[in-house]
Parts: structure tokens; sequence; C-alpha cells
């Protein structure tokens, strides 16, 4: 008599309709689905407002206080929405980890940068002060830190933005994750260091297999740092699919209208690009229907009254009038 194998579990990142709410009512994550498979990486899209940063917050469990979730976060079978607090601090930093949007924030202007990259390496490997720090100046000359000897003993005012960026991304990588989560991570920094800090945690992701989760408002880094892009829009998920069909052809007229307005080489001067109309909706807004309906040109009547939900093609599309890929 044969049995049918248990399924495998998933051995990345899987997140089921999650949704966040804040205590003054604000609905900030209203639908949030996607996965993540081991050793890949993914984008998350969209405009400020959009709910981006409350997802890599909840991924870390680092929501605000008072803050209501539900729904699913699975990493390699393991359910981080049931971790308690005390679990966290095993996780965070570990298994999981995150690099800030603004890293000034991120770092304690009362401790030196060794002692900031050492106590991760403390706390979870259980190193000596001395190994830590020999692991922290280690990190510190593997992101590039100019004289990073001499950078250990320093604080966090004493640095550059670039320099305190490559800080936190040593900070974040010296414990060896296996999930990172980098939540724009290069928006204060100039061209040439946003390169190269772009470069190095490509570099480092893949050295270590680890899976990254980028995000950004940022379309050109997109098309040429991650595999996988899920576009959000209102605390939802509209778009998502492979990096390459959803800049070729977009779906959704979200993503589209994202497409027409970022700048192009080749356009001639004085070219205006075109402008979506309207906001995006408060959080504390009642939606019926379709979030992007009053901003959308595709619309019809019933886009105002059912929302939609997301399809199951390999390029999935939440919408009810949708361009059919190719």
């Amino acid at each position: 008599m044969s049995t049918t194998p248990a399924p495998t579990p998933h051995t990345g990142l899987q997140v089921q309709h999650l949704r966040v709410s804040l205590p003054e009512g604000a609905q900030v994550l209203r639908d949030v689905s996607f996965q993540l498979d081991k050793g890949q990486t993914l984008g998350l899209v969209g405009e400020s407002g959009c709910g981006k940063s409350m997802t890599a917050l909840a991924l870390m469990g680092l929501l605000p206080e008072g803050a209501q979730q539900s729904g699913e976060m699975c990493w390699g079978g393991q359910a981080l929405h049931r971790l308690s607090e005390a679990e966290w601090c095993t996780w965070r930093g570990a298994r999981l980890a995150m690099v800030f949007q603004e890293p000034m924030t991120a770092l304690n202007p009362l401790h030196t940068i060794g002692h900031q990259i050492a106590e991760g390496l403390r706390l979870h490997h259980r190193l000596s002060r001395a190994e830590a720090e020999t692991h922290a100046l280690q990190w510190l000359e593997r992101v590039h830190m100019p004289q990073a000897a001499d950078r250990l003993r320093a604080y966090p005012h004493q640095l550059s933005g670039g320099q305190r960026q490559r800080v936190v991304l040593a900070m974040a990588l010296a414990c060896g994750p296996e999930l990172l989560v980098a939540d724009e991570p290069t928006t204060a920094l100039d061209a040439h260091v946003q390169r190269e800090v772009l470069d190095l945690m490509r570099d480092l992701v893949a050295q270590q297999g680890m899976s990254l989760l980028l995000i950004s408002h940022d379309l050109a880094v997109m098309a040429q740092r991650v595999q996988q892009v899920a576009v959000m829009y209102a605390g939802e998920v509209v778009e998502m699919g492979p990096t390459e069909a959803v800049f070729a052809q977009p779906r959704h007229p979200y993503t589209q209208a994202l497409m027409a307005a970022r700048p192009r080489l080749g356009l001639a001067r004085g070219t205006r690009l075109p402008v979506l109309p309207g906001r995006v909706p408060a959080s504390t807004a009642q939606i019926p229907g379709c979030a992007f309906a009053p901003r959308c040109g595709r619309a019809q009547a019933g886009c105002h009254q059912q929302a939609p939900v997301m399809d199951d093609s390999p390029h999935r599309v939440r919408c009810w009038h949708p361009l059919e890929a190719a």
C-alpha cells in the first residue's frame, strides 16, 4: 500500500496574507503575499506610503508597539509570526538581518564602530571580546572600509554617510544570516558610493548563499539587482514576477505608470515625463474596491466596488483589467 509523502517544507521565505494595523486604526498592510527562495533575490518597489518598510519591520519582528498583525510569515518552515520576543532575539541578527534606510539612526552614537559590530558576534556566536573584535575588523575590511583598523575605535558621527552604510552592512552580515533585508540602503548616498554598496551586497550575498529582499523606489536599481520584483500599492502586492518580464511588459496599470514616469536615456531635451495623478490613499481610508481605481485610466464602475484578487500565473497581477503578458 503506497502512501503520499509529506510535503517538503519551503526552504526560503513565504509570506501569506500579511496584514498590519496600528492602534489609531491605520491599516498599513492590507494583503501582502510573496515568496523568496533560498539564495535568490527579490525587490519590493512602490511609492512612499505603500507599505514596503512596514513589511520589512514585520519580517524582523520590529513592528511598532500596539500594532496588530495577522497572516503568515515562514522561513525554512519556521513560523516567524509565532515567535516570542525571546525567540526573536535569537533569530534577529543570527538568521535574519536588516540593513536600515538611514545608517545614522541605526547606529548607537555612544558606542564605537568596533563595539557595535562585535556585539552581535559575542551574543550569537559566544565569542570573547578579543575574538569578536578580530572578526569585526575582518568584516570592515571585507566591506572595503578605508583604514579599517582605525575605524574600529571611531564613533558614527566621525564617519561619512557611505562609511556608516558600510558599517551597517558589516553588522548585518557578520553573523552569517540566511536572509538579508535591505530597506532603501543607498538612498542618502551619491551615485558612485551607491554602486559600490550595491556591488558589495551582491557579492557578499552570492558568496554566502543568502537570500536578499531589497526595498527601493529606484526602478533602475531593481532592474539590475534582483531576480524577482514585487510591486506594492496601498499595503498590497499588486504585481509580481521575474524582473525581466515585469519591466518588459508590466501588467498592472500602476506598474505601467511607474515605468512610464522613470527617466530614460535618449529622451530629447525638455521632454516631459508622464506624471501619475493623485496620491497613495491614506492608511486610514476605507477602500471598498481596487485601491488604485481612483488614479487608474482603465478603471470601470466595478473596480470601485469590489477588490481584485491576485491571479496564479507566473507573472502575477491583482487587477480586474490588466494588460495580458505575452
